[in-house]
């Protein structure tokens, strides 16, 4: 007997932890390291302290491209994450997954989520929608390239501190200035292919390639080699000669010149910031990106970089409300402007912003509001709406590989932007090909 109630109190034990045992869990894989990596964790466990149905882990799997490959193995395999994190030039391949994919659209409403893909900011929603303007990914982590500049140099070179160059002729001619004032280089960029061609194009409403730049189609074909692009690979190539621009090389390789005072100014992403301040003894100023004022129609509006969020299938039909839960509390302003001031990305949505600018975020850290001002400047067009073509990781490559060209001697501008567009042209036809 006595057993017999020891047995029954160990039921009724275990009974009592049954909603712990029944927590739902979603894999969510993602690729920030660091003290990005630890915010992302924060998100992840705010969102499991504000229910008891669902654990979301956050789990760090590499870089960028790590985590998309990774991702689509770990399908193949039938094991995959609920949430992927994908980087924006991955969005093509994402979408030619057929059958691997859960459209974020269909997934809100599915769930009854609530969801308006009206309140994400145009220029961040458009990248990740089809032609219908059905939002496929759920927007993340967004952000857009922005003018750096070292406010001490400005001063030494008796350079106004709150005036940053609005045009190219403007930035060439404070470069001289404080070159003569003894600063070795006026300005560099990160990410050259990202920051000089593709935004650079967007932001003068030049094509980056026909069908609104891969959007409507993919039988795009890239249309890098304008008149308006040669000339300015042909500035960069000159201005190199005299250190008024200095390539850093790939990637955000340019970092310590901008760091050390090397060059008194630099193109890096609005998510730099933190890291940008930090590192920085010298006061930075930020900017609206520099344009040729003799472009007609610029400056139109820069482009997003960073990733979104991918939902796969192959998961139990109960976990995806979870998903839904998930993404609906990111979107809630207070959880936006959080991300968004901590890490310098963009607010997704139009409350976040108004929502930070209420919070007084903007008056007390002068320039945080650049890159929202920058990418909502104009309505996107055909050409600044972003980009979404095949095999880009790899066109991207060549276009750098090309500039490099151009910057070293070994070709012409013109040849270097003819050369981007016939090698590009062969890897988006590869691209078609197999996923037509």
């Amino acid at each position: 007997m006595k057993s017999l109630l020891s047995y029954t109190a160990l039921v009724a034990g275990l009974s009592t932890l049954s909603p712990a045992f029944a927590q739902t869990e979603v894999q969510f894989w993602h690729a920030m390291a660091g003290e990005m990596g630890q915010r992302v964790e924060k998100l992840a466990s705010d969102f499991n302290a504000s229910q008891k149905d669902f654990k979301v882990v956050a789990v760090y799997k590499g870089t960028y491209p790590e985590v998309m490959t990774g991702a689509i193995a770990a399908f193949r395999a039938k094991q995959p994450p609920h949430i992927v994190q994908v980087f924006e030039v991955g969005t093509a391949t994402m979408m030619s997954a057929k059958g691997a994919i859960y459209p974020v659209h269909e997934l809100m409403k599915e769930q009854s989520a609530p969801f308006d893909a009206t309140a994400y900011l145009p220029a961040v929603s458009g990248y990740y929608s089809d032609v219908k303007g059905n939002m496929l990914s759920f927007p993340f982590n967004s952000s857009t390239p922005i003018l750096y500049y070292n406010k001490d140099l400005f001063k030494k070179a008796g350079l106004d501190p709150e005036a940053a160059p609005k045009t190219f002729a403007d930035l060439e001619a404070y470069a001289k200035k404080l070159q003569a004032a003894g600063v070795p280089c006026g300005f560099t960029t990160e990410w050259p292919s990202y920051m000089q061609f593709e935004n650079f194009s967007a932001y003068h409403n030049q094509p980056i390639s026909t069908k609104e730049n891969g959007l409507a189609g993919l039988d795009a074909e890239l249309k890098l080699n304008g008149p308006v692009q040669v000339k300015h690979l042909q500035n960069l190539v000159d201005w190199q000669k005299t250190k008024v621009f200095d390539y850093g090389g790939r990637g955000d390789s340019s970092k310590p010149k901008f760091f050390s005072g090397e060059c008194a100014m630099t193109v890096s992403s609005a998510a730099a910031r933190l890291g940008i301040v930090t590192n920085m003894k010298a006061e930075v100023g930020m900017a609206l990106l520099p344009y040729y004022a003799d472009v007609q129609g610029a400056p139109q509006n820069s482009i997003i970089g960073g990733a979104s969020l991918w939902v796969l299938r192959g998961q139990k039909p109960a976990d995806y409300k979870g998903v839904a839960q998930f993404f609906a509390y990111l979107s809630k302003p207070e959880v936006q402007a959080w991300w968004h001031q901590e890490t310098g990305y963009l607010p997704i949505t139009t409350a976040s912003y108004e929502l930070s600018r209420s919070q007084g975020f903007y008056d007390r850290n002068p320039g945080t509001d650049v890159a929202v001002k920058e990418i909502n400047l104009n309505p996107p067009t055909e050409n600044s709406k972003g980009l979404r073509l095949g095999n880009f990781v790899q066109i991207r490559a060549v276009i750098e590989e090309e500039i490099e060209n151009a910057l070293q001697g070994k070709k012409t501008p013109q040849q270097a932007l003819d050369a981007v567009v016939t090698r590009g042209n062969e890897l988006l036809r590869q691209f078609q090909k197999s996923n037509s």
